[in-house]
């Protein structure tokens, strides 16, 4: 076991889980990861994987088929993961928020309907805040739910849904003036409905289309696209907690678990990177010796590890108190966005180390080098955490008189 990133206080049951997973990352991700990103191909031989080893139902409770396990633990899992191949972790991390979500908020027909099929990773979960012309600001919704007898007719576009193919539950928020008098803020007039749909392209329910994947730099194998609903009819049962204008809190609440998941992600792929730059550094001689025999170099990997290692310490920080029931905008925004970053000069280091074979699609590390970026946009951008975390500081230090 490696020194950098260990977690004091898990228990045995913990440990063997994160053990588990380990082991099926060295033995049946990282050693094909490469090769499947530069085709952008489904990983869905892994996928089977991990629903064999149960975790598509990690965090969901026992009564519904899961394994009840806390976000900590899930957060580990989902390091560990990101540490083969960033994309096969979101392929779990939009699962899990909207199972999260349904848990939390969700009618008891819904969770009985729903999450003992997530469990069992039968269902599989996408949600979708974002739209093309708005960026990161949800209050600018324009997607909307009009109620037409026991049902709500939905027209609009999203954008960025990760898993949007190849998922089967998408929790979509919208905008529903339903019973919210004009005036009302944006905030409080918006709903979070259960769209079940078939999995692939096209029109795959009617009045729903997703057209396609998003080509992208990176962060591929895991299918991202646009979701077009055009007179799509839901019934009333299918807003997520039976009331409409709660939307906006159900997902916020969903993305703060988000968050610690992006923070573990950066976590993992750094880990990854610092391996991959330390590794070499050892192979790789100039002037007689091995590069690591350097200071240049050995001063890289200091910087390197103290930053795997602060980054992992924060998100745990952020998981122990979201699993506490406590309040954790602050720290889920502060390990967001030192993960991120840190991730970005960890892995931008790793490329150095590894000069012009960095720039080889040979070497891992040049797919890191294209992965990085999107965990400093991914689950609100480096600039919304900042906001995030000024507020909180303000509020929790404000001058009294």
């Amino acid at each position: 076991m490696a020194r950098l990133a260990q977690t004091a206080g898990l228990t045995d049951i913990q440990q063997e889980i994160l053990s588990t997973v380990r082991d099926f990352v060295d033995k049946e991700i990282i050693p094909v990861a490469t090769g499947l990103e530069h085709r952008d191909e489904y990983p869905q031989d892994i996928v089977d994987g991990l629903k064999e080893l149960g975790l598509f139902g990690l965090m969901i409770p026992e009564e519904y088929g899961g394994l009840g396990e806390s976000l900590l633990t899930y957060a580990l899992c989902v390091e560990e993961i990101a540490r083969g191949w960033m994309s096969v972790s979101g392929i779990i991390n939009t699962h899990f928020i909207v199972a999260y979500m349904l848990k939390q908020h969700g009618t008891q027909e819904q969770k009985d309907y729903f999450l003992p099929r997530m469990a069992a990773g039968e269902v599989r979960g996408a949600f979708s805040m974002s739209e093309p012309g708005l960026g990161s600001d949800v209050s600018a919704i324009t997607s909307k739910a009009v109620k037409d007898g026991d049902e709500y007719v939905l027209n609009g576009q999203k954008m960025w849904l990760t898993n949007g193919g190849t998922s089967t539950l998408v929790a979509v928020l919208v905008r529903s003036d339903e019973g919210h008098p004009e005036g009302t803020p944006a905030h409080k007039s918006m709903t979070t409905f259960l769209i079940e749909k078939e999995p692939g392209f096209g029109e795959v329910r009617p009045g729903l289309t997703i057209p396609g994947k998003i080509d992208k730099m990176g962060y591929k194998g895991v299918d991202t696209t646009e979701l077009i609903m055009d007179g799509l009819r839901i019934p009333a049962n299918r807003v997520l907690g039976g009331e409409t204008g709660r939307g906006f809190y159900q997902m916020m609440d969903g993305v703060e678990v988000g968050r610690v998941n992006v923070a573990a992600r950066g976590c993992g792929v750094a880990q990854r990177a610092f391996e991959l730059g330390v590794s070499y550094a050892q192979q790789r001689h100039t002037f007689g010796k091995p590069i690591a025999h350097h200071q240049a170099i050995q001063f890289k990997l200091a910087e390197m590890a103290t930053k795997v290692e602060a980054a992992h310490a924060m998100m745990v920080n952020a998981a122990r108190k979201k699993d506490t029931g406590e309040r954790n905008d602050l720290e889920a925004g502060m390990a967001k966005y030192l993960a991120s970053e840190y991730c970005k000069e960890v892995v931008e280091d790793a490329f150095r180390i590894h000069g012009g074979y960095g720039f080889s699609k040979e070497y891992e590390i040049e797919r890191l080098y294209r992965e990085a970026p999107m965990l400093l946009i991914g689950e609100g951008t480096a600039e919304i955490q900042k906001m995030i975390i000024g507020r909180r500081l303000l509020e929790e230090y404000r001058v009294q008189g």
